[in-house]
């Protein structure tokens, strides 16, 4: 049977104008094994060039005038639009409108900006002319997470662009905007695979479990494991499984409360859970991380509970006191 082609992550573009960084995210979505598609282009002006390009090549397209409208109740417009849409990621391609917080909120470690260029430098409008008159050597754009800092979010890519002694801000613009066309697909693509890229999985899982008190990581069967108490006697309450025996899954592999409740999740939620070769007789139940959707909080809920399932005494005996006072 041949193997079934991962599900693409689903985007809706914002725009404001002609739309050229959403046709080039528009077009390399159409390559071969690219991880996204478009499923929506939207705009605060029904008048956008872009969305006519969206329109030709077969993409749903939402538009409606901020004018006149709280600017609140003009992005909720817009927000459902996207999850009408189904999408999982907003991509900003010139929109020119600055968001609300909470979209931001909503949206948060799923919307991503462009900005013409190398952030943190120069914020907001002007940004050619300015970089020219610090006599820069070179320009450039930067691909950004959105946060209620304007232009201030995790910076995910950049492409620097020289600036020639005889520049002009429009001579800038249009080679930057060159770049823009490069960068933009190729940052969408590295962002959205993340959620399957073993490598930032098990950094994620990493982070939580050795935040936890007294724990370590310690190599087991070729794969990373993470113990609660001293190196020599301390015991596993976790373990990172990477498509191992014959499954699809990256998976958390933590100690169930039973194998009542594990057996139940795995048939109630299959997409979420299953009872791992070897492990699962011992009461393990794999949490699947290469899924959509996933709540990382979550994650940490079944670390903590696996943790404190193994711990020594003198370190579950404060919790079990204070779970019994506020009982």
């Amino acid at each position: 049977m041949a193997e079934q082609a991962p599900e693409r992550a689903k985007v809706a573009v914002f725009i404001s104008g002609a739309g050229s960084n959403m046709a080039a995210l528009l077009y390399a979505s159409r390559l071969p094994d690219c991880p996204y598609e478009i499923v929506l282009v939207a705009s605060n002006d029904p008048a956008a060039p872009g969305l006519a390009l969206a329109e030709a090549e077969g993409v749903a397209t939402f538009a409606h005038r901020n004018r006149g409208l709280a600017r609140a109740e003009h992005e909720a417009m817009l927000d459902q639009a996207a999850r009408d849409a189904g999408a999982d990621y907003i991509a900003l391609a010139g929109y020119m409108r600055i968001l609300t917080p909470e979209t931001v909120a909503r949206w948060q470690g799923r919307m991503l900006n462009i900005h013409p260029s190398l952030l943190p430098k120069y914020t907001g409008l002007d940004t050619h002319a300015r970089a020219i008159a610090a006599r820069d050597s070179h320009a450039g754009v930067s691909v950004h997470l959105v946060t209620d800092d304007l232009d201030g979010g995790e910076v995910l890519g950049q492409i620097r662009v020289a600036i020639r002694a005889d520049d002009t801000s429009e001579a800038l613009a249009k080679r930057v905007l060159l770049a823009e066309h490069q960068l933009y697909p190729r940052v969408l693509a590295d962002y959205v695979s993340r959620d399957s890229d073993p490598a930032h999985l098990l950094a994620r899982v990493r982070g939580l479990a050795l935040a936890l008190p007294e724990t370590h990581e310690r190599e087991s069967h070729g794969s990373a494991g993470f113990r609660v108490g001293s190196e020599k006697s301390g015991k596993f309450f976790a373990y990172f499984s990477d498509r191992h025996h014959g499954t699809p899954h990256i998976a958390l592999l933590v100690k169930a409360g039973g194998m009542d409740e594990l057996e139940g999740l795995v048939e109630d939620q299959p997409q979420a859970y299953f009872k791992p070769a070897y492990y699962g007789a011992g009461g393990w139940i794999g949490v699947i991380l290469n899924r959509p959707g996933l709540d990382w909080g979550n994650v940490g809920e079944w670390l903590a509970r696996s943790w404190r399932a193994v711990a020594p005494a003198r370190l579950t005996r404060p919790m079990n006191a204070a779970d019994a006072f506020l009982d």
